[in-house]
């Protein structure tokens, strides 16, 4: 067996200004160890890697490789009889199961026999049940003042709390409103006339510390639905607003709470 230390590997991305959290919490939860960083115009991906836990089947691929080619042959030899003779141990009982006669008389002639037929079975598909969709007009707008989990949300002072995801995955589609700022916003990497926004709770704007980085991925100004007194023709970073959106997914890995707009109020 071979002595070197093997490694496994993966990659996440985040926003900029946000790596140290995203390191912290790989480093913390998984033991994690930064390879490297590539910055982007607004996300940084990065490299992870640690080392690979040994397991059964690892210990025992190591073992067949140290083996002579002839003995690897001979031994995946013997595993493939022993693969057919159980496949056809669980046929049989299955056609019992069933109470077969042909496949019951089948078996029983297959004592004498080295040649299996093998007859498949296609499961039914499944019907799958109808959506109910909430009406819109009925459904109340999520806030802080009427609901305490959104009110906690807010106000927390880590981003990739796990709390984020249960709160997404609980409210999705739901209609959520806050007083927040935009913390950052970038051209999007494929359009000259939609951005991605960085949201956060408050009026720190780019200097926010509490609640989830919220995003509007791949908006335009139209989608925004700006309204109130004196509306800008353009937003930018620190403006002040009263966030009306739809929930949407958490990626954990970005420590990014997705966002869809519904309507922007300006303060």
């Amino acid at each position: 067996m071979s002595g070197n230390i093997k490694y496994e590997y993966k990659s996440v991305q985040t926003m900029r200004g946000l790596e140290n959290r995203s390191i912290e919490k790989a480093q913390n939860e998984g033991g994690w160890e930064l390879v490297d960083q590539a910055q982007g115009t607004l996300r940084t991906t990065l490299n992870f890697r640690r080392v690979k836990p040994e397991t059964f089947l690892s210990k025992a691929w190591d073992a067949f490789r140290g083996l002579a080619p002839a003995k690897q042959r001979s031994l995946a030899a013997a595993v493939a009889v022993l693969l057919v003779l159980a496949a056809v141990g669980i046929g049989i009982a299955a056609a019992h199961d069933k109470g077969d006669p042909k496949a019951q008389n089948s078996a029983t002639k297959s004592t004498g026999s080295a040649t299996v037929n093998e007859t498949p079975i296609t499961s039914p598909t499944p019907t799958p049940s109808p959506s109910l969709t909430p009406s819109e007009e009925t459904e109340p707008i999520i806030t802080a003042e009427n609901n305490k989990e959104l009110a906690a949300l807010l106000n927390l002072g880590d981003n990739c709390d796990p709390s984020m995801a249960q709160f997404a995955a609980k409210y999705q589609d739901q209609k959520i409103e806050f007083d927040g700022s935009i913390e950052n916003m970038q051209k999007h990497e494929k359009y000259d006339t939609r951005y991605d926004i960085l949201l956060g709770p408050g009026d720190a704007g780019p200097n926010t510390g509490v609640g989830p980085a919220f995003k509007y991925d791949n908006v335009n100004m139209f989608d925004l639905n700006l309204t109130g007194m004196n509306i800008p023709s353009s937003v930018s970073t620190g403006a002040k607003f009263r966030f009306t959106a739809k929930v949407g997914a958490y990626n954990p890995k970005q420590c990014l709470f997705f966002l869809t707009p519904v309507s922007t109020t300006v303060r």
